[in-house]
């Protein structure tokens, strides 16, 4: 009887420490791979959109007509992203509620680009998380 109890308790004991640590880990894993995606699924726009900055010298209009196919990734769901006249990008993940903000800025005919993402726990340091 005691030993069955102990071992009941143990197993309880296992299944507590999974649920409880294992599980969140695992999602925050998959959150910060989705959320790493989602930002290097903008590269080739910030290339078409810092070429015709610097070719203008500005950034007004420099995102016009830069478009990013949605994409359907097998391991994270649907990522979409839509740039802005200004060059700015904004992309988001639904499965993991995941959303960046990708800014450009001009300096010297030098295009700059700054990164924020929610929620920043699942950004890597590079997009604003921890």
């Amino acid at each position: 009887m005691r030993i069955a109890l102990l071992v009941v308790a143990a197993l309880a004991l296992v299944a507590f420490v999974t649920i409880s640590y294992v599980l969140p880990q695992r999602e925050q894993a998959q959150a910060r791979s989705a959320a790493q995606a989602l930002i290097s699924g903008a590269e080739a726009a910030k290339q078409q959109v810092a070429a015709a900055a610097q070719k203008s010298g500005s950034l007004a209009g420099s995102g016009k007509g830069v478009k990013i196919a949605p994409r359907n990734d097998p391991e994270h769901g649907d990522m979409k992203w839509v740039v802005a006249e200004d060059g700015a990008i904004r992309g988001w993940n639904g499965i993991n509620a995941l959303e960046v903000a990708i800014t450009p800025a001009l300096q010297a005919a030098s295009v700059s680009w700054t990164c924020k993402g929610y929620p920043v726990s699942a950004m890597p340091g590079s997009c604003g998380g921890r």
